[in-house]
């Protein structure tokens, strides 16, 4: 989901207060007696802390480059689904006439803050339905949220419900089945906020012969000599490269992959490009 920094940042940019925002609707569940993806919840005020606009700014350009090869010039209006905090959009969203929906209306808060020019609704992939067409229909990393093929299914339906024929859909999976690396850990230090955050992130498969991931991320609060530790929990679908494939042709789209290293941790990423049929 998140791609921190693995190294430790400097400690001298001027000191900000990390607040928590009122209380908004959040796509938290319970599980097992605890709450998981407390990141779209209590925690979503810290996302620009634990991961800057500016580290996407590499990352869009491989986005901007798909777009406009299909597209052609113009500011075509386009669609992202699942927009998070806006990170990736921020870099392209304005040479588009934009709409970015997010399920989580206090991750949409910092997506708003950031793109204020971008039209911002609050809805679910999986059953949107906006009445009005798009150019391109794009869902980042949010479409490992799609936990089941029943879900995945669901949220390419939305996709094609919002392209005419010749759209373009762009998902970025963090990985397919054949292409996971395995139990990874990476981590990002801020010092210049107040309190200071360590954030971890752990990925693990605790069953290969299922189509689940398990992320926990661990927020380690620093201040005045005490450190306060908060555990996260989130359970994402990974699918093979075959399943995409079978789910895209079946709810009309042909399917390519384009493959680009993401942020500055090297690790490479297929955009699943789909074309509406």
């Amino acid at each position: 989901m998140t791609n921190p920094s693995h190294s430790a940042t400097s400690g001298n940019s001027p000191k900000s207060s990390l607040e928590l925002p009122g209380l908004l609707k959040a796509p938290s569940v319970q599980q097992g007696g605890r709450t998981l993806n407390r990141m779209y919840g209590e925690f979503a005020h810290l996302w620009d802390t634990i991961s800057s606009p500016q580290e996407y700014a590499e990352e869009s350009k491989h986005w901007r480059n798909v777009l406009r090869a299909r597209l052609g010039p113009g500011r075509h209006p386009i669609l992202e689904l699942g927009v998070g905090g806006g990170h990736n959009l921020h870099h392209f969203a304005n040479e588009f006439q934009t709409t970015a929906i997010d399920i989580s209306e206090r991750m949409l808060a910092n997506s708003i803050r950031l793109n204020p020019g971008v039209e911002h609704l609050v809805g679910d992939m999986r059953t949107l339905r906006l009445g009005r067409t798009f150019k391109a229909v794009l869902v980042h990393d949010a479409i490992n949220y799609m936990l089941t093929r029943d879900d995945l299914r669901a949220a390419i339906a939305t996709a094609r419900a919002h392209l005419d024929t010749g759209g373009v859909f762009i998902a970025a999976p963090d990985w397919f089945k054949e292409t996971f690396p395995g139990t990874h850990m990476v981590y990002a230090i801020r010092k210049h906020v107040t309190p200071e955050l360590t954030f971890i992130e752990h990925v693990s498969d605790p069953d290969p012969s299922d189509e689940r991931l398990e992320w926990v991320f661990f927020y380690l609060f620093s201040e005045g000599g005490r450190v306060r530790v908060e555990e996260d929990h989130h359970v994402v679908g990974i699918y093979s490269r075959d399943t995409w494939a079978q789910l895209l042709r079946e709810e009309g789209f042909s399917m390519e992959t384009v493959q680009y290293p993401v942020h500055d941790t090297g690790q490479m990423v297929d955009l699943v490009v789909g074309t509406a049929l």
